[in-house]
């Protein structure tokens, strides 16, 4: 019979009884029809020693849960299944996986199986003989949409200046972490993580390597254009000052102008007796300031909305229930 935890503390992190070499974590989102061709896949891996997986279900509409369980007891290796109460996200749900972990090395990775579980060997092996404490892969060709990848390429140029990161390093989900790494991620337990941002604050001993990147198998991909923007919110707002610090500029340069302005405005007075009233500078120059005054307060409101809700103790997750596959539950 399963073990089962109601409503267990996120920001609690889990205190693993023994140690493996490797732990994969997977949040799975409509993710019915591939987590079981993954899990399968990987169950085939023999990492030095040993390896267990630990399916977040984030809240997942279809009947991903019904299959995971059924995991539990099919499964040729350990597998812990852990379920959110609802959806809050890829990075909380790898934040909630990451707390279940008991490897000396831990490896996040989708369920879409876009990244070859054959690849895991290669990234695993790489950090722990590298003497690594992070290794991002990196696609020589991603297999994802065109304005997905422009939103890709986006976020991580923002990130080259917003983060202290190594310059040019891609950031993505299919990455490998030390238990160092892991345990100071996971102290954090504000409502918006975003892993990377982190994992920066954690370390620079990071490298990448190139994997494979293969088409989507089922449906389509989770990330809309609203979820890709959240995403960036969280980066832009959740660890730099770098928008507060340009909303200060953007005031300042105003300010410049405002002043040009104003002497433009008081020697056309004094020197030029037929001039119109001047209702068109007036207006361009009232737009102008009045929209970027309205640009700053929406970042001074986002910082202060982010603020009241992590004072008001907004969960980064709260889950329903921890079930354990027959091979962990012999481990623990």
């Amino acid at each position: 019979m399963n073990d089962t935890v109601t409503l267990f503390d996120t920001s609690a992190p889990v205190q693993p009884v023994s140690r493996v070499g490797l732990s994969i974590v997977v949040p799975v989102y409509r993710g019915a029809a591939t987590i079981g061709r993954l899990v399968d896949a990987l169950s085939d891996l023999n990492p030095a020693g040993g390896m267990e997986v630990v399916l977040v279900n984030d809240g997942s509409p279809d009947n991903s849960a019904e299959v995971c369980r059924d995991l539990l007891e099919t499964a040729r290796l350990p597998l812990v299944y852990v379920e959110h109460a609802r959806n809050y996200g890829e990075h909380n749900a790898v934040m909630t996986g990451l707390r279940h972990t008991r490897g000396e090395y831990v490896i996040t990775m989708d369920d879409d199986l876009q990244n070859p579980p054959e690849e895991v060997i290669k990234l695993y092996d790489h950090a722990r003989l590298g003497g690594w404490d992070v290794v991002y892969t990196r696609y020589a060709v991603k297999q994802h949409a065109g304005w997905r990848n422009l939103g890709s390429r986006f976020a991580n140029g923002v990130a080259d200046r917003l983060l202290d990161k190594p310059k040019g390093l891609y950031l993505s989900s299919f990455r490998c972490m030390s238990a160092m790494v892991v345990r100071a991620v996971t102290r954090y337990s504000g409502p918006y993580p975003y892993v990377d941002g982190l994992v920066m604050q954690v370390t620079q001993r990071i490298d990448s390597i190139e994997v494979r990147h293969l088409p989507r198998m089922e449906g389509r991909s989770n990330y809309t254009l609203v979820r890709l923007i959240r995403l960036w919110l969280n980066l832009a707002t959740s660890f730099s000052l770098a928008p507060l610090r340009l909303a200060i500029f953007a005031g300042l340069g105003l300010s410049l102008l405002g002043a040009v302005g104003a002497v433009a405005t008081i020697a056309e007075a004094l020197f030029t007796r037929d001039t119109p009233s001047g209702w068109a500078s007036t207006m361009t120059v009232l737009l102008l300031v009045s929209g970027v005054q309205s640009m700053i307060l929406g970042v001074l409101g986002e910082y202060v909305g982010r603020t009241f809700l992590s004072a008001n103790g907004k969960p980064q997750g709260t889950v329903r229930s921890v079930e354990r596959g027959r091979f962990a539950r012999d481990r623990t």
